[in-house]
């Protein structure tokens, strides 16, 4: 047993001294920007004119070609005022660093960079040439010098008015960059079989953090070579009501593209996005210049008229092409054709693929496990200035164990558990089903369609046979009674399906199978007719929308009734491209029919998709999804007793962040809220309803899921095609000004708040917990953010933070999105790996200007799936020769570790006021924070949740806010959409503080979510 897990952050010792390094800075050059902006904008017309230079490829190549410079963002009006910081900088490099850019190397960078502005092709244009001379002469006139700045205190902060650290915005790059040095000053890392050269990477203003990156090391996995680097980041973040921010170490593996493709004899790169690569020089970039021992980032594009790759000619490596390397410069073709012969040691420059998924498998296993990761971190703590220390390690809190509910999922599943399991979702889909008045008598037992769709025999067979094994029924639904043959269930047809039929105590199933025919499945064919790409893709959508709504409405579907649909559907691999991919045209045809959807994939003997020997188990879990879908929740009962209010529900929000694909690419945003109520006396089972914000109420959760493909639809008129960009061959969205991101951003905050009142409004009466996300809602919920909350209070608009209602707490959690929490592992007896302990984890009590403070930041873990069978002591690195005299190595495994989810318990009423006219129960934060915790443990997951299941719920909604077009006619259509990535560094400033969405495929797959809790 695990008493305690430690942790890889760091802060200032208390009491002691500040951290302070001296630097020269440079003043960004405001005079140049006038005639700049004038070259930039010469040949465009006036409505394409920018307002501000493209500084970030110069800032690249800065922070490239001198590895010593902090290149710092221009400043910018804040969305919000915020507090006053000190001076800030353009550049920043250590005092005791020589002049990174002497003689003609800031001059001749200069001139690289003014080359890449203009539009496409202005440099043939003789008056851009003639003011491109003008531009460079009067730069070089006016050259900006270096200044002194001494004492720059690095993790010394002021705090705000909840009692948080808030650092200034250039502690985010000189305290890390800072760190980072003192890491390599440390020189390699030792490891059985070799040792670790670590470089630093380019980081730019946004990034907020430092990273280095080992040399590629080379492993034979199943007979071939296979190549990856070991990667640290480095990155400050802050903690409510912690009034000293923290350095977090996390530990990484990139890999690299090893093998081209056997059919095109090239690595498999994105015909849709760049893909990165490292560059690596062995001589100066620039005569006179010091040699860089910093790696470059570049980036691979595609060029559509050649069909080819090329090198982003206005990114980073279109500028060093430019220089004195240009014959020792990575030709794209060779890069790609023969990847391994650059990655290694040579002349020249090195250069490096990124692996991605979308390549294929790659044979190294990504991240490290918890021992490994200790070695690595004890290694870099060398590197600490004496006034930095780790932060206390974390101890056990209220819970033995893992600190499991009362319902847990029990570990040794008997035939007769299983049969209690289905009976209870048979209880809850009936209850469900009454909710949603199914039936004509609500006394007699309900009657609950499900519908599957199928293609295949081996999937209607088997999903046929799982539907009865989830639900817990005997028997086949009929078929052996009534002799039902193949070939009756392939002529199936709308209105004439298949019915098979159980009848329980609870209530009685029905299961109709038709086959999908008339081509509903297939891949969609964009109209010729239609030029523009999004609108023939969303023609083609629209079409196949409406016929199987017609194709369903046929067999007897009833909208106002919400019922399921299993829908069997090819792998998306097959779809080439993935726009045409039908799953989000069928989802939409089955929603207008009243039917939420779950898919499984149709087997496949395709090495690439490998899913042909688990039907079982796939076709089981998707049914299990789909159950939820309608509501079928058993809640984890909590083990706290009287500690918490009597019929406490717990109610989500999410803020939905999609972004169109295809012709627009635009963003959209919609909050949704999920309210979980548990049952009385319903042994553990919960009423699940979503808000409908269009009639103000809660509806059940399968209305609620149906109603949000309504809110998703966009007015056409408000989207164009996307025009050619000026910065390479490729085709991108519209560019986005600052000011109108600012603008979309204040308007969407606007839309959050009145959303959070009617909400907060319903919540009244009723002892509720209210559930948020850090990365997901903080930007357009700006109270979430470190530096805005205060105890006890809450703010959902422009009007002051107030006094939570007497019966709402408001909780928030935060995940490893940006390295926000910690890498962790639990602490060993001597001689013993580290390893990963589920458990609920508290703090230290903490003192704070000599007054007692009580705690309100708890950590929670989950024990590993079974399906992570890895050794918390796996060893990555190491090649040792074994019992045959072979060299061999376990660099092919996946580390598995859980994520340090941080629990903040923000508000809550834990002094009560004993005159008041209904005296209340005092809340004990700790209980509420343990209540999270029991919460990710749901008794109907194979696995641990990610995420309390009531946010859980709320993030799964998502997969029907689908970015469509509403039609004049309303007859609908659709475009592709991606997720928005993950958020990253808590900050102050709103412009700063990056938005998190989950990461997930359309379908709603829960056991992937909740297996998937983190692979780092």
């Amino acid at each position: 047993m695990y008493k305690n897990t430690r942790r890889s952050a760091y802060h200032l010792a208390e009491d002691s001294a500040p951290w302070t390094e001296d630097f020269r800075a440079l003043a960004f050059p405001e005079h140049w920007h006038a005639g700049l902006l004038d070259l930039h904008n010469h040949g465009r017309d006036e409505e394409k004119q920018l307002l501000t230079l493209p500084t970030r490829r110069f800032d690249g190549v800065l922070q490239t070609l001198a590895p010593d410079v902090i290149v710092r963002p221009r400043p910018r009006t804040p969305v919000e005022p915020g507090p006053q910081v000190a001076e800030d900088f353009w550049m920043y490099v250590p005092a005791s660093v020589p002049d990174p850019l002497p003689g003609r190397s800031l001059q001749q960078l200069l001139d690289a960079w003014l080359r890449t502005l203009g539009p496409k092709g202005a440099a043939q244009d003789p008056g851009f040439r003639s003011l491109l001379l003008a531009s460079s002469a009067d730069l070089k006139r006016n050259l900006p010098t270096w200044q002194p700045v001494a004492g720059v205190e690095l993790l010394t902060t002021p705090t705000t008015a909840g009692g948080t650290a808030a650092p200034e915005p250039r502690q985010f790059q000189l305290a890390t960059d800072a760190l980072a040095r003192r890491i390599l000053a440390l020189g390699a890392y030792p490891f059985e079989g070799g040792q670790l050269r670590f470089r630093a990477l380019p980081r730019g203003p946004r990034d907020q953090g430092a990273e280095l990156m080992s040399q590629p090391l080379c492993r034979t996995v199943k007979r071939k070579e296979w190549w990856f680097s070991v990667v640290l980041n480095i990155s400050l973040h802050t903690t409510p009501f912690d009034p000293r921010p923290r350095l977090h170490l996390h530990w990484g593996v990139r890999r690299w593209a090893t093998h081209p493709r056997a059919t095109t004899k090239r690595l498999n790169l994105s015909y849709r996005e760049a893909t990165t690569a490292y560059l690596r020089p062995t001589i100066p970039w620039l005569p006179g210049a010091p040699a860089t021992e910093r790696y470059a980032v570049a980036r691979l594009r595609r060029d559509r008229a050649a069909d080819t790759f090329v090198w982003s000619e206005n990114d980073t490596a279109g500028i060093l092409r430019g220089l004195s390397l240009a014959g020792n410069f990575p030709d794209p073709e060779q890069l790609l054709t023969e990847p391994v012969s650059w990655i290694g040691e040579g002349r020249g420059v090195r250069g490096a693929v990124v692996h991605s998924t979308r390549m294929g498998k790659h044979e190294i296993g990504v991240g490290f496990m918890p021992n490994q990761r200790a070695q690595l971190t004890e290694w870099a703590e060398q590197a600490l200035p004496e006034t930095l220390v780790r932060v206390p390690d974390l101890t056990r809190g209220r819970g033995k164990g893992i600190a499991a509910p009362e319902n847990r999922r029990p570990k040794k599943r008997t035939d007769e558990i299983k049969k209690a399991e289905g009976q209870a979702r048979r209880v809850a889909l009936a209850t469900q089903a009454r909710i949603d008045g199914h039936g004509p008598h609500q006394d007699a037992p309900p009657v609950v369609e499900a519908r599957l769709l199928w293609q295949s025999p081996e999937v209607r067979k088997e999903a046929v046979a799982q539907f009865a094994e989830v639900l817990g029924l005997d028997g086949d639904g009929g078929v052996s009674v009534a002799h039902v043959t193949d070939q009756d269930f392939d002529e199936a047809r709308p209105g004439s399906p298949i019915v098979l039929e159980w009848r329980t105590a609870e209530l009685t199933l029905r299961l109709r199978c038709l086959p999908l025919a008339d081509g509903l499945g297939d891949r969609l064919v964009p109209d010729p007719v239609v030029k523009a790409r999004g609108a023939a893709l969303a023609s083609a959508v629209a079409q196949r929308r409406r016929a199987l709504h017609a194709w369903l409405h046929a067999d007897g579907v009833v909208p106002s009734r919400p019922g399921l649909a299993l829908v069997e559907i090819a792998h998306r691999s097959t779809f080439r491209p993935t726009s045409t991919d039908p799953k989000f045209a069928v989802r939409l045809g089955c929603a207008d029919a009243g039917l939420l959807t779950q898919f499984v994939v149709t087997p496949s003997t395709d090495r690439q998709i490998d899913n042909a020997e688990d039907i079982d188990h796939r076709t089981h879990s998707s049914w299990l999804d789909g159950l939820r879908q309608l509501g079928v929740r058993v809640l984890p009962q909590h083990t706290l007793g009287d500690d918490l209010p009597d019929a406490l529900q717990y109610a989500a929000v999410w803020m939905v962040k999609r972004r169109k694909d295809g012709p627009t690419r635009l963003p959209k945003h919609l909050p949704v809220a999920v309210l979980v109520t548990p049952l009385p006396d319903g042994e553990g089972i919960a009423s699940v309803r979503g808000w409908d914000d269009s009639t103000g109420e809660w509806v059940s959760y399968p209305r609620f899921l149906l109603g949000l493909v309504k809110q998703a639809e966009i007015d056409p008129e408000g989207f164009a095609e996307p025009e050619p960009s000026t910065d390479g061959p490729h085709i991108s969205a519209p560019r986005v000004t600052g000011k109108q991101w600012r603008t979309n951003l204040t308007q969407q905050r606007k839309e959050t708040a009145a959303f959070l009142q009617r909400v907060l409004h319903s919540l009244r009466g009723q002892p509720t917990v209210l559930i948020t996300h850090a990365q997901n809602s903080r930007l357009h919920w700006p109270w979430l953010q470190d530096g805005r909350i205060e105890r006890d209070l809450i703010r959902t608009g422009h009007a002051p933070a107030g006094r939570l209602d007497d019966e709402l707490r408001l909780v928030r959690v935060r995940g490893c999105g940006g390295r926000e929490s910690a890498q962790w592992w639990g602490l060993a007896d001597p001689g013993n790996p580290h390893g990963q302990p589920a458990g609920f984890w508290k703090q230290t009590p903490s003192q704070d200007h000599g007054e007692p403070v009580s705690e309100r930041i708890f950590y929670s873990t989950t024990e590993r799936p079974a399906s992570h069978p890895v050794s918390p002591s796996l060893d990555r690195l190491a090649t040792r020769v074994n019992a045959a005299g072979n060299l061999t190595s376990q660099a092919g495994t996946s580390a598995w570790n859980p994520t340090l989810m941080e629990i903040a318990v923000l508000g809550c009423h834990e002094d009560t006021d004993p005159g008041a006219p209904v005296p209340g129960q005092a809340d004990d934060a700790e209980a509420l924070a343990l209540a999270m915790h029991q919460l990710r443990q749901a008794l109907d997951y194979v696995s641990a949740l990610s995420l309390p299941l009531p946010l859980h719920l709320a993030g799964l909604a998502q997969a029907y806010v689908l970015p469509v077009l509403a039609d004049r006619d309303e007859s609908p259509g659709e475009e592709t959409t991606e997720a928005a990535v993950e958020g990253s560094t808590e900050h102050l400033d709103p412009d700063l503080t990056d938005a998190a969405g989950l990461s997930t495929e359309p379908d709603i797959d829960d056991d992937y979510v909740a297996e998937t809790l983190s692979a780092s």
